[in-house]
């Protein structure tokens, strides 16, 4: 199949190469000729600075979206309409009258939209999710989550802290993939949602952290920290069940060697028999969630992690949001 990619920033050359071998990457487009130009070099494709161009072109079957937050629901809406495929990236937009007009222009369309949750494929949280299904540590009573990074210098100056075109700050950029994994690993949706997003530090009007405890109607609990001032990055996130638990730490490069560590309560001593294990250097999630996508269109269904999912959280990071006004 061939592929189109709009945006050439370092997601957008992610994506670029997590594609060889399952697809054609035909054109790339960014407002920065420079950087399409730069990116079109390295994978012998076509560029342009216009997406319209891209999205009109019949030659292209899937399109990925790897822009700033503003324009990540319009670009998906008119390739909807043009019955392309399509992986847009978290959170897939602002809000949730963007989602909404995704979905519409999905319903009379063929295509097959799957949105970048990327952490789904990650080595050691697929492992949980596969000992989880076995009930490894039986049934599930809570998740607590750290995740974060400490931005680097002018971060306050950058796309993501104007709110106009983020839609948010960092519960929307990183504390979407911990919602995502929550529901993911709970397969419920949350009931009851408390947060408290802050601006520490950053001179910003978006938050730089935010603390979260959600409930789902069965009383599992997600218990959430994202921050823009974690100084040296770090993935922590446990799963705790009434057998055991699961801890799963690093996503690779500046994060760390991800990590899984199984406690296993199952003996009759109520001491753990604990289980280390470790992923490879290559972060293969962003191939996994496109064979995920082309799978999906082989097989004629939405994939998983699709506009459903990006919706639901959404719609809780805009509860937080509410709440603490």
């Amino acid at each position: 199949m061939n592929v189109a990619i709009i945006g050439c920033g370092l997601i957008g050359e992610k994506r670029a190469s997590s594609i060889k071998g399952l697809a054609e990457l035909e054109i790339v487009g960014d407002i920065d000729e420079k950087r399409a130009s730069s990116i079109a070099k390295k994978y012998n494709c076509r560029y342009t600075d216009n997406w319209k161009k891209i999205i009109n072109d019949s030659e292209i079957d899937i399109v990925i979206v790897a822009t700033s937050n503003n324009v990540l629901a319009e670009i998906t809406t008119e390739a909807i309409k043009k019955n392309k495929h399509v992986l847009v990236e978290k959170p897939g937009a602002r809000n949730l009258d963007e989602i909404n007009e995704m979905l519409a222009a999905l319903k009379n369309s063929s295509s097959k939209v799957k949105v970048g949750f990327n952490h789904r494929y990650h080595p050691m949280i697929q492992k949980a999710k596969e000992m989880i299904i076995n009930r490894k540590i039986g049934e599930l009573m809570y998740i607590i989550s750290l995740y974060g990074h400490g931005g680097r210098q002018g971060y306050e100056k950058e796309w993501r802290a104007d709110k106009k075109i983020s839609g948010g700050g960092e519960l929307l950029d990183q504390g979407v993939h911990v919602l995502d994994l929550g529901r993911y690993f709970f397969e419920e949706e949350f009931k009851e949602i408390f947060g408290m997003p802050l601006t520490c530090y950053w001179d910003m009007e978006v938050e730089d952290n935010c603390f979260a405890t959600l409930k789902t109607e069965t009383d599992k609990v997600l218990h959430m920290h994202v921050s823009w001032t974690e100084w040296k990055n770090r993935f922590f996130f446990e799963i705790y069940g009434k057998l055991g638990k699961i801890r799963i730490e690093g996503l690779g490069g500046s994060y760390g060697q991800e990590t899984l560590t199984f406690f296993d309560m199952g003996s009759v001593s109520r001491k753990p028999d604990i289980y280390s294990y470790k992923a490879g250097k290559d972060d293969n999630s962003w191939r996994l969630e496109f064979k995920e996508l082309l799978s999906a269109i082989k097989q004629d269904s939405q994939p998983k992690g699709n506009l459903n999912d990006a919706y639901e959280a959404i719609k809780i990071i805009k509860k937080i949001y509410k709440v603490d006004k």
